[in-house]
């Protein structure tokens, strides 16, 4: 069907169809019909393509919606869709959309990251990597964070490929885009609102219901609701290794997010919400996206309760080091100990996990 539906798709956005074959390609954006943009190999690029005019793409977009069970109209300007294909599309129409019907097709690759391929690419350091895999056999419960088109679905991808096997992992997403290769996982997809209004089905929800199926780990895919404080009940009620990601700049910003995002299904007085969630995220992992177009993880940070000051206490394990322009034009650096020591190395000792404290000395 996923076959199928990608010769139907191409007909459909034919004058981009050669973008979309472009394994360079991460991402088309149009601008209406006569500007299109693509990311190519990490840069966005203008490119020479276009539609013949705001009809032809209004009808290629009428047709995606309608050929996933969709609409977009006058009542609903905007699409927001995960294609059989594995294609994240969303478009809005005018007159919202001043520019002409304006569309993003996001795509996602099948081939499974991990740490090495992560390494290998400058992403991360050997000994970063090897922290991040001694963490996730710990069951450390992760916020991963960053920026839009960063990379944090593919780092969330990776950190659960490093789940110790013999767990039951529940996968919770708005569409489904995480790529897991593990041996016994359960996906959740949400489900938008009928025609009436009715049926929608939150991550809230389903975060929810995943508490009463025996997980031993529940991974969210994008935290951006009200579920926040029910992922975070899940890590302070046994359920360790949880992850999620969250749009944020600093790992700092991404503890503040959370908290804004959690307050809005709380009744929870703000101290005790600030503890919880203080209490629930062991590390945040920063991954960035820089002017060369690379992804690197920026920093990898403990949380450590609260300062003096009452901000949270959070402390760079791991941090990038200064980045120089190199003759190519990319960027020559990468991430470092920071000089800090978690406060979980007797943890690591205790189990024998061959990582030396001397590890983390700058």
């Amino acid at each position: 069907m996923s076959d199928i539906f990608t010769a139907s798709l191409k007909n459909f956005l034919s004058p981009i169809a050669d973008l979309l074959d472009d394994e360079a390609v991460s991402e088309v954006m149009i601008n209406g019909p006569e500007e299109i943009w693509a990311e190519i190999d990490g840069k966005v690029q203008k490119t020479d393509k276009t539609f013949g005019d705001e009809d032809s793409l209004r009808a290629a977009v009428n047709n995606i919606a309608q050929s996933v069970g969709r609409r977009i109209n006058d009542e609903e300007p905007r699409l927001d869709a995960r294609l059989p294909n594995g294609y994240r599309i969303h478009a809005v129409i005018p007159p919202c959309a001043r520019n002409g019907t304006t569309v993003a097709i996001r795509k996602f690759k099948d081939v499974q990251m991990t740490f090495k391929d992560y390494v290998n690419f400058g992403t991360l350091s050997v000994e970063a990597a090897q922290f991040l895999d001694l963490s996730m056999k710990l069951g450390k419960n992760i916020l991963v964070s960053g920026g839009t088109g960063s990379g944090k679905t593919t780092l969330l991808s990776v950190l659960c490929g490093r789940i110790p096997k013999g767990q039951r992992v529940i996968v919770i997403e708005d569409s489904s885009e995480l790529s897991i290769d593990y041996e016994h996982i359960v996906s959740f997809e949400t489900r938008p609102a009928d025609e009436q209004g009715k049926g929608a089905v939150t991550i809230e929800d389903l975060v929810k219901s995943s508490l009463r199926l025996r997980p031993d780990r529940i991974i969210v895919g994008e935290v951006r609701g009200s579920e926040a404080l029910d992922l975070v009940q899940a890590m302070n009620t046994g359920h360790k290794g949880c992850l999620g990601t969250v749009h944020a700049n600093t790992a700092p910003d991404a503890m503040v997010r959370l908290e804004a995002l959690a307050q809005g299904g709380s009744s929870l007085s703000e101290k005790a919400l600030r503890y919880q969630i203080a209490a629930a995220i062991d590390l945040v992992v920063q991954i960035s996206r820089y002017a060369d177009g690379s992804r690197k993880v920026a920093s990898i940070d403990e949380v450590r309760g609260f300062t003096e000051d009452g901000n949270y206490d959070v402390v760079p394990i791991f941090k990038m080091s200064r980045l120089k322009k190199g003759k190519d034009g990319r960027l020559i650096g990468g991430i470092e100990v920071s000089g800090e020591v978690p406060s979980f190395i007797e943890e690591i000792e205790d189990l024998g996990i061959p990582y030396s404290r001397d590890k983390f000395a700058a």
